[in-house]
């Protein structure tokens, strides 16, 4: 679709976030006429609103069920639910709904930057800066976008030119991309996580299978996850579009794998069932846990399918840090390690972070969003050492540690002030011994004690250096 197909367009937006502006103001900058319906009425909505306003846009707030009459087109930010009351009248009216993604993608020139795209339960954001890395050592001029950081719709629409774009895609945004068609795409693995939305594991997986319809050169799959498999198989790629595997083993033909401490590739070599290609060390990727290395060997597939050299990839990798709040070490106290990965908000995520460390003292809890930890707690048992809980859905974690790690020490608070993570950390050091791990990887949501999990990640961290200061208290 050509830029000009939008001039002239009645198009609603559906919610005043960042995608959403973004969308607003883009479409209105094509020529159409944009109204932006949003279900909330806060502060700080009311500025956007005044803000879009100005550009000539119509912003309806508290009033997201009633589609604007005379609507082409609904344009809805990524977290609106299927079922939402605007969609429903929508498809009565024969509008269709897309997302911003679909735009973006709508929107591209005939020689936009490929997509290489990236989807999962978890891993997502690490594993696109990590690409993007690699590219940018490769000397290509690209960036990570989608799901994170500039909003995908802006980064095609502005003028930098790119040579490729590392695209991060949540189930949300690829439910709405239909005609998304990415050069190649990774799914990382599968877990149940946002079900309230999708309805079913089963509607969850096949959106997150959408990123492989339409590949031209490679799927790349996780071989410890048939799951992912799976959707490979069931995709409609095009012609010649190859299955990469990527595991934590030794390779097979067409995978990427580890080798004696070596990142190695069997799937872009001139004879992939006699060579191997060394990649980059297992160092070389920060921090070396098992699910960072794997999502090191994800984006260097991703690479390759690119055709990027294998020095790039190791030089990618050595530059890259992840963001904060990613199993991120914090300090070193009385010879036990503190470790902030508040990131992990799902059990799929937890999991991986307790199969990094050898003996832990686990800090845990919050909003659970209708999870169960019993394969959790069962998988991690024999590496507890004690487990502090918090937030509003610690009892489901208890009851899993009762039938599942009857023996290993739990203190459970009750309270949910502002001084609560720092009773943690300090119940945690005395639960703890020298060569411990404490590791906050809570499994559950932020929201009940925190903004989010950032907020509770840092709010770990100040009590841990509180700790090491010999001054931690309840402030």
């Amino acid at each position: 679709m050509s830029t000009a197909e939008f001039s002239g367009k009645h198009i609603t937006v559906a919610g005043l976030g960042v995608s959403g502006v973004s969308a607003a103001r883009a479409l209105a900058g094509l020529g159409a006429t944009v109204t932006v319906v949003d279900g909330g009425d806060s502060e700080a909505l009311r500025e956007r609103a005044a803000s879009l306003e100005t550009a000539g846009i119509t912003v309806r707030l508290a009033d997201a069920d009633t589609l604007p009459e005379g609507t082409d087109l609904v344009v809805t930010s990524p977290g609106w639910k299927p079922d939402s009351p605007l969609f429903a009248a929508a498809a009565e009216a024969g509008v269709d709904v897309v997302g911003d993604v679909e735009i973006a993608w709508r929107l591209r020139g005939p020689d936009a930057a490929p997509w290489l795209a990236v989807t999962g339960t978890n891993g997502k954001t690490t594993t696109v800066q990590m690409l993007a890395s690699i590219l940018k050592a490769a000397g290509l001029r690209t960036a990570a976008v989608g799901n994170i950081g500039t909003p995908i719709v802006d980064v095609v629409l502005g003028d930098e030119p790119y040579d490729v774009l590392a695209v991060e895609l949540s189930s949300y945004q690829l439910h709405w991309a239909p005609s998304l068609r990415a050069h190649s795409a990774a799914v990382l693995n599968l877990a149940p996580d946002h079900l309230d939305w999708h309805g079913s594991m089963r509607a969850y997986a096949a959106d997150k299978g959408r990123i492989y319809e339409g590949n031209t050169i490679a799927c790349v799959y996780n071989v410890e996850d048939p799951r992912t498999e799976r959707l490979v198989e069931q995709a409609d790629v095009e012609e010649g579009c190859r299955a990469i595997g990527f595991t934590l083993g030794a390779p097979g033909p067409s995978m990427l794998g580890v080798v004696e401490g070596l990142l190695v590739d069997r799937a872009f070599v001139e004879n992939r069932h006699q060579q191997a290609q060394e990649l980059a060390e297992v160092a070389d990727v920060h921090p070396p846990a098992p699910h960072n290395i794997a999502n090191a060997l994800a984006a260097a597939a991703l690479a390759r399918a690119f055709g990027v050299e294998a020095a790039a990839v190791r030089d990618g990798l050595r530059a890259f840090r992840p963001d904060a709040h990613r199993i991120a070490h914090v300090a070193d106290v009385d010879g036990v390690a503190y470790v902030d990965d508040s990131k992990a908000t799902n059990t799929h995520a937890a999991q991986a972070s307790l199969a990094a460390y050898e003996s832990i003292v686990w800090i845990a809890g919050g909003l659970a969003k209708g999870a169960t930890f019993d394969d959790l707690v069962a998988s991690a048992a024999k590496r507890l050492r004690g487990v502090v809980l918090i937030g509003a859905d610690r009892a489901l974690i208890r009851e899993a540690l009762t039938r599942h790690a009857p023996d290993v020490p739990v203190v459970d608070l009750d309270r949910t002030d502002t001084g609560a993570m720092a009773e943690a950390v300090r119940e945690a050091a005395r639960l703890a011994g020298p060569g411990d791990t404490v590791l906050m990887a809570p499994a559950c949501a932020s929201m009940d004690m925190f903004t989010n999990y950032n907020k509770r990640g840092e709010a770990f961290a100040e009590a841990v250096r509180a700790l090491a200061a010999g001054r931690g208290t309840d402030a």
